[in-house]
């Protein structure tokens, strides 16, 4: 296998721009969710495209496949901690709906791409 190159893959450049939305959003959260939801949404935001970047030097297929599903793992924790904010009201229906499509089609590309690597059983 020959290392990926994290910073020419679409996937990480694209968690990167989800990061900078993120903080956008969660720099308007209630001050009571400093500690919780904001912290916890910056961490998992971060977690995607550092997952990605730490599984590329890995040396085998096998190895950037489980730090590649540990960043599909964090999306889906984003994409629930997004529904959160939807459901207390801390962003309105188009906000919200704009940022579910951005990290559902950031899933999608990562599975997509776990699956264009994955050995043949």
């Amino acid at each position: 296998m020959r290392r990926h190159n994290f910073k020419k893959l679409q996937i990480w450049s694209e968690a990167m721009d989800l990061i900078d939305e993120n903080y956008l959003f969660t720099s308007t959260l209630p001050d009571y969710e400093r500690y919780g939801l904001r912290t916890q949404m910056n961490r998992c935001s971060v977690s995607i495209a550092s997952n990605i970047s730490e599984g590329s030097s890995k040396r085998t297929d096998k190895h950037f496949i489980k730090y590649l599903e540990d960043s599909l793992g964090s999306s889906y924790e984003w994409e629930t901690q997004l529904t959160v904010c939807y459901r207390q009201n801390f962003l309105s229906e188009e906000v919200y709906l704009s940022l579910e499509n951005k990290v559902q089609k950031l899933q999608s590309k990562i599975s997509n791409f776990i699956d264009s690597i994955e050995p043949e059983n």
